[in-house]
């Protein structure tokens, strides 16, 4: 896993980025205008290499992998750079690989001219929109079966006014001289390859364009007030920018995604490429707004650089045409077996690989369930508490497979980050993806470190041997997400405690042995500051469970605890001091979502359209609806995963983390929700049963999605943390 550029990348993205920031600056921008091409930009980025970039090196270019062509391009949106870069970089990789236009090429790539490339084939679309096409000097495009070369003359580029006053031009192709570089399926797959790479280099480009205009809205929401107050510290200010963060942190992987698949020759490569471009195009569409929107009444003058940004995010992408033709593209890819060229990527260090011993303990766990696990305990098998099996519970503990995270001082088998993600992947797998495992060695670690002797002893070695289980006791009646607001009373009682009061949403306390609760010991102090956490045995006298269900199929409980007693050896950390106590668990944040469940949702609506027989005819899965929304579904999918991912190796690396963890949980679980609803209603009525089989599982998925934008942090406590560590926003919350 890595998530690093190398040295000689961050080398080169500094060297681009300084002379953007003084090159491209909102005043240079504006002075471009109304043509929106700098030539004086234009040629300090020729000197700098940037047109060489994709050209071989035996082309006298720099030889350059596409990923390496993708960080300058981050930097080029960044900055709204004046001119069709990513189209000249398209460009000028094409003279090179056809040959015989030397001589342009070279002044292409000096900068002394400009050629750019037509997105529509002109013997189909002879007068186009052209990006770049006000400055051009030749153009590169497919005309039928030829890939030809058509020099535009000044006159043929006639100035129109248009949305970001960009150099876009409608010019008749077919009206002008044109030589041929490449005839025959070879040229052919060079020229669209061309085409996949551009949707990744302004996907790219798009990505530096919607972080920077976030990051103008999160900056100014930190600096004006309204109402006495910061704007940024109300959340209908700072939560819309929390969940754009996420997509456009998304988005940038997408494209580093889809530029590893090509170079590993996964067959899912080719829609990643359409996804891409789709998701930057319509992140940034949406960010701009948003972010404009944050800026009030000044976003709207000429004056302010952030309508900039708005007007740019919508013109670079659309020159391409609708971007949600690049969904339905990715559907059909993915779904109709369409098959596409793409380009040569050469190397890059982006590597999302899970490494060896994920892949080992993802064997070892499915030969765990062929060997040990019957069809009939299968059809047990739930994602809640209710699918605790004790057996086996009992033989993954006595196989080193149930407490995968914990650290091996505490007696667990202390994998890393990255094992841990494919193992749950791997349970997801087999369906035995129920909680009681987890919370049971988060209540472990707990114990180990700041539990007495005796309770060790009495506790913590049942635990550990997997003859008893834990739940949590924070959640109470009327305090929700604030676990600090507890009221639950432990009060001294001579040598020991006793436990007064109630907590709610106690999952799993109608079959576990014990509960880590948080209690109130102190009245007098800040609310954290007087807490105190205990191990409290459900099966003792005073404790009541009342079940309370959800239409998810779970059973949680209430629990009354009446003057229930414990020993003070029960008492994990220091009285008062229940926060630093709790604090302990985030030694197993591993920046968890549900990935792996939204995987799996997927993969049964596939299957379940596969299966339907759709109106006029055929199948579902061949509807292109169908197959756009299912394209869809699988990218926030694979955005979730990439989000896990990086929150993974922030962890494993000792990387600065910006609350990355919480962006992972909040961004999937509401992703989860809303495709859980669509496919739902994709595949109706099918859907509507909870017969045995994919319509049952879509089913269960769309009632388990709902809980989880609230269990485990609700959705609204995570986007707050988002906002100020990720975003520098002021805090939201009290």
């Amino acid at each position: 896993m890595n998530f690093d550029l190398t040295d000689e990348q961050e080398m080169v993205r500094d060297t681009f980025a300084r002379f953007l920031d003084d090159n491209s600056s909102g005043e240079r921008v504006r002075a471009a205008l109304p043509s929106g091409f700098d030539p004086a930009l234009w040629q300090g980025l020729a000197e700098l290499g940037a047109f060489a970039l994709r050209v071989p090196e035996d082309a006298g270019g720099l030889g350059l992998g596409l990923f390496d062509a993708a960080v300058v391009m981050e930097e080029v949106g960044r900055t709204l750079a004046s001119g069709p870069v990513a189209e000249a970089l398209v460009a000028t990789r094409l003279l090179a690989l056809l040959g015989g236009q030397e001589d342009l090429l070279g002044s292409a790539i000096g900068g002394e001219k400009v050629v750019t490339i037509a997105m529509r084939d002109v013997a189909e679309f002879p007068r186009q929109w052209v990006s770049g096409g006000l400055v051009a000097d030749a153009v590169v495009a497919k005309k039928g079966n030829d890939v030809v070369l058509i020099q535009v003359p000044v006159e043929a580029r006639v100035a129109e006014e248009n949305l970001a006053s960009t150099p876009i031009a409608e010019i008749d192709l077919a009206a002008l001289p044109a030589t041929v570089l490449g005839s025959g399926e070879a040229a052919l797959a060079s020229f669209a390859a061309g085409l996949e790479e551009w949707k990744l280099l302004i996907g790219a480009a798009l990505s530096g364009l919607s972080r920077a205009a976030l990051l103008m809205a999160a900056a100014y929401a930190g600096e004006r007030k309204a109402f006495g107050v910061f704007i940024g510290t109300f959340q209908a200010i700072s939560h819309p920018l929390a969940d754009l963060i996420a997509e456009v942190d998304s988005g940038k992987f997408m494209v580093w995604k889809a530029i590893r698949s090509i170079a590993d020759g996964d067959k899912d490569a080719a829609a990643q490429v359409s996804l891409a471009g789709w998701w930057t195009a319509e992140t940034a569409s949406r960010t701009v707004t948003q972010s404009l929107h944050t800026f009030g009444g000044i976003g709207l003058t000429t004056e302010h650089d952030i309508h900039l940004f708005n007007l740019r995010a919508k013109a670079w992408p659309l020159a391409f045409g609708d971007p949600q033709a690049l969904l339905a593209e990715a559907g059909r890819r993915l779904y109709g077996n369409e098959q596409a060229s793409l380009p040569d990527v050469g190397d890059l260090p982006i590597e999302f690989d899970l490494g060896e011993e994920a892949r080992a303990v993802q064997a070892e766990i499915h030969e765990f369930f062929a060997k040990h696990v019957t069809d009939e305990e299968r059809e047990k098998f739930h994602y809640s508490w209710e699918g605790h099996n004790p057996r086996i519970h009992k033989l993954l503990v006595e196989n080193d497979l149930a407490y995968l995270q914990l650290p091996k001082d505490v007696g667990g088998r202390g994998l890393s980050a990255y094992a841990v993600t494919a193992a749950r992947d791997a349970f997801e797998e087999e369906g035995w993806n129920n909680p009681v495992a987890g919370v049971s060695q988060m209540v472990s670690l707990i114990m180990h470190r700041f539990g007495s002797d005796e309770l060790k002893q009495d506790v913590l070695a049942k635990v550990m041997s997997g003859d008893a289980i834990c739940s949590l006791g924070y959640s109470e009646p009327g305090s929700g997400s604030d676990v600090f607001a507890a009221q639950c009373r432990a009060i001294p009682d001579g040598n020991g405690w006793k436990i007064e009061g109630t907590k709610m949403w106690t999952s799993g306390a109608n079959l576990t042995d014990y509960v880590l609760m948080l209690t109130r010991t102190n009245t007098e102090v800040a609310k954290h500051k007087g807490l105190t956490m205990f191990i409290v045995p459900l099966k003792a006298e005073g404790v009541t469970v009342q079940a309370v269900h959800t239409f998810m199929d779970e059973r949680t409980n209430i629990t009354f605890y009446d003057g229930v007693k414990i020993p003070d050896s029960w008492r994990l950390g220091e009285v008062d001091g229940g926060a630093r106590t709790m604090a302990a668990s985030l030694e197993l944040e591993h920046g968890g979502g549900f990935a792996k469940v939204q995987k799996v949702m997927v993969e049964e609506a596939v299957e379940l359209a596969r299966e339907i027989q759709a109106p006029g005819g055929g199948k579902l899965i061949d509807q292109p609806n169908a197959q756009a929304r299912l394209a869809k579904a699988y990218a926030n999918y694979l955005a979730a995963e990439l989000l896990q991912y990086r929150a993974n190796w922030v962890q494993v690396e000792g990387k600065t983390n910006l609350a990355y963890g919480p962006m992972t949980k909040v961004f999937s679980s509401e992703k989860f929700t809303l495709d859980s609803r669509d496919l739902l209603d994709l595949t109706a009525p099918y859907s509507l049963s909870k017969r045995k089989g994919p319509a049952g599982k879509l089913n269960q998925a769309y009632r388990h999605a709902h809980g989880t934008t609230i269990y485990g942090g609700s959705s609204e406590v995570h986007r707050s943390m988002v906002a100020e560590k990720g975003l520098g926003m002021p805090r939201s919350r009290q």
